[in-house]
């Protein structure tokens, strides 16, 4: 039974990867890679690493994809001022 359910989060983190790479448009690139950094932090608590899964949880959900929109918005801003 285990073994399913590793492959299953493996197959997830397949399929989120690929449209995170995919995906073209910045904002919605970063939240898929907020999807992909829950899925990681699944597949890191079903491989029997909880503490590695919550640091997964903290950066690769929410941190990581915070600064990407924060970067987005303030190039799109400094785009929009100068006038092009």
């Amino acid at each position: 039974m285990d073994e399913v359910v590793i492959a299953v989060a493996l197959v997830l983190v397949a399929a989120c990867a690929t449209v995170a790479v995919a995906t073209r448009d910045p904002v919605r690139q970063a939240l898929v890679l907020s999807v992909l950094g829950v899925v990681l932090a699944v597949l890191f608590t079903v491989l029997q690493a909880p503490d590695v899964g919550l640091s997964q949880l903290a950066v690769g959900s929410a941190l990581t994809p915070l600064l990407l929109l924060l970067t987005v918005r303030t190039v799109r801003r400094r785009r929009e001022g100068s006038g092009k």
